[in-house]
């Protein structure tokens, strides 16, 4: 159950109109009153003698009876009630259960004192209400509406318990404000999937993504075509910025400019700065040459960055300091941003919509401690001056890689929320982790294909030998990688480390210990990245000549020490 007051108004009869009339698409179906502060109030839906002049005359009583002078500018209050799309369709008599309820907790109605203000709630849907109630109390003193917002959400989360509806998360102030009713119908009209608000937020983030200072930010925001206002003191000083799209405009055709902390909290100009103040001087002094960018190597050298860094900050997140885990998760989503900005089409949706349900596990009160965050930083930044990635090839391959390895850090941080008791967060964060499962396994079907296809055509004795490093390095978990399809991936995988000169055994059993295996779907693939990583071995090898008899001279060397006995699990030569 979700309710949200709007703002306030000075027109009682205009808000009438809109809520008994058709509404702006028709949306409106069978407009009546469910509930009201007098239970003989006219209802102009039903009763064909009343008119909503009756009912505006009535409900602005006590406004009328103040002197001019004494009553509010904007007397008109506005809360709407709206269930989600699962919960059950409630009756005439919940709904104005619902709003009794609503107006009590408010501080709208005081049945105790019986000196409340009007009001009346209004059906025009299945599953919401809206109450209007004008601000002037029957003994002609105006109501006590001190956090309202917060006592009404506190009654819904009551009232889904008792009505047996979903159960909301209690917010805790850092959620960014969502779109207004008027923002969804617009963008509905003109054919856009998000708001022009949410959109920017988006464009916004992006563009902040592993920036070091002002002119890199708004040099990202010009390129993607943003409008853009900046607010300047009088001393010369930037102090704020607004954004626009050039497309979305008023009723006057003039762009719509959002101020950043209206897009979201750490969008702000101030919050923006925190990130850049902890910055390394280097990287402040390199992003301010016109054609600087990060080490070469592109995009698929920035994705193993990523995932190197991701990795990295696994153990902050699961075991550091509060302010650090905080920077971590809130570096992490710029991470996110800047991988969906570069991604592939077949990989972009899923990464897009895993970084815009992140954005909100990417804030809480606890304050994120600056400077502990640079590699991440640092990875974002990477991401989007490699440009976009191909998809396929070592691009495609090492986009698999990073996804992997940032599952792990989403999947630290829904531990830590929890942890803390942000329900929103843990919400959010597991809800992008389930995003990123979907763009992983678009993004790793082809090079673990081809990592299996080759591991399928190594000789018996080599996949024997595997088997064998296999069962020496993770006896607990040797059965289980074996019934995986994957496994014939990581026997190709150790196969390389081999002939690239590594002890594959080592290697294996410092991989598996890295970190916890629980939450992955299959350990083979988990091992596969974090070898192919740490062992710097090329994360597509579709072209790649095929292992087949022979191994190279390492792996023969170290084939001499183990000899397979008659059950497969091998003995050492002394």
């Amino acid at each position: 159950m979700i309710p949200r007051i709007q703002k306030r108004g000075k027109r009682t009869l205009g808000l009438l109109y809109y809520l008994y009339g058709p509404g702006k698409h028709e949306e409106h179906t069978d407009p009546h009153l469910v509930a009201s502060w007098d239970n003989n109030a006219p209802d102009p839906g039903r009763d064909a003698s009343a008119t909503l002049k009756q009912l505006q005359r009535l409900l602005d009583q006590p406004v009328d009876a103040l002197d001019t002078t004494e009553r509010p500018r904007k007397h008109v209050w506005h809360l709407s009630v709206r269930n989600a799309a699962e919960d059950r369709i409630l009756t005439d008599e919940e709904w104005g259960a619902v709003a009794c309820r609503m107006v009590a907790a408010a501080g709208i109605d005081d049945p105790d004192q019986g000196a409340g203000c009007r009001w009346a709630a209004i059906r025009h849907a299945d599953d919401h209400i809206h109450i209007i109630a004008t601000l002037v109390r029957e003994d002609g003193y105006g109501p006590d509406l001190d956090h309202d917002a917060a006592r009404v959400q506190a009654q819904a989360r009551i009232l889904e318990a008792e009505l047996g509806l979903r159960r909301l998360n209690k917010g805790d102030g850092t959620a960014a404000q969502r779109p207004t009713s008027a923002e969804r119908h617009k963008a509905k009209r003109q054919g856009r999937e998000r708001t022009a608000r949410e959109e920017l937020r988006e464009t916004v983030r992006q563009a902040v993504a592993g920036t070091t200072g002002e002119t890199e930010f708004f040099d990202r925001l010009a390129a993607a075509g943003l409008l853009i206002r900046r607010r300047i003191a009088p001393s010369g000083d930037l102090l704020g910025y607004k954004v626009a799209l050039p497309d979305d405009r008023n009723k006057d055709d003039e762009p719509v400019f959002y101020a950043g902390a209206r897009l979201a909290p750490d969008l702000s100009l101030p919050r923006i700065r925190e990130r850049w103040s902890a910055e390394a001087p280097e990287l402040v002094s390199a992003a301010a040459q016109p054609d600087s960018r990060p080490a070469a190597g592109g995009p698929a050298t920035a994705r193993r960055r990523a995932a190197s860094a991701a990795w990295t900050a696994v153990p902050v997140v699961e075991r550091g300091r509060d302010g650090a885990a905080a920077a971590y998760i809130s570096a992490a989503g710029e991470v996110l941003d800047a991988l969906a900005k570069t991604s592939a089409a077949h990989t972009r949706r899923e990464l897009r919509d895993a970084a815009f349900a992140f954005e909100r596990a990417s804030r809480s009160h606890v304050r994120a401690e600056r400077g502990h965050d640079r590699a991440l930083r640092q990875a974002a930044r990477d991401l989007v001056h490699s440009g976009p990635a191909l998809g396929r090839g070592e691009d495609g391959a090492t986009t698999a890689m990073a996804i992997d390895m940032l599952f792990f850090l989403i999947t630290a941080t829904v531990h830590w929320h929890a942890k803390k008791g942000h329900a929103q967060q843990t919400a959010a964060a597991r809800q992008a982790a389930e995003h990123l499962r979907a763009a992983y396994q678009a993004a790793a079907d082809q090079p673990l294909g081809a990592l299996y296809q080759r591991g399928r055509r190594l000789n018996r004795t080599l996949l024997q030998r595997q088997t064998v490093v296999l069962r020496e390095a993770l006896p607990a978990l040797a059965e289980q990688i074996l019934a995986e399809p994957g496994w014939y991936a990581l026997a190709a995988t150790l196969a390389d480390a081999d002939a690239a000169g590594h002890d594959p055994g080592a290697f294996l059993a410092d991989a598996a210990g890295q970190r916890e295996l629980d939450t992955a779907e299959s350990v083979s693939d988990v091992l596969v990245w974090r070898l192919r990583r740490t062992a710097g071995l090329p994360a597509d090898t579709s072209d790649m000549v095929h292992l087949t008899h022979h191994a190279e001279p390492s792996a023969r060397r170290r084939a001499d020490q183990r000899v397979p006995d008659q059950t497969g699990r091998g003995r050492s030569r002394s």
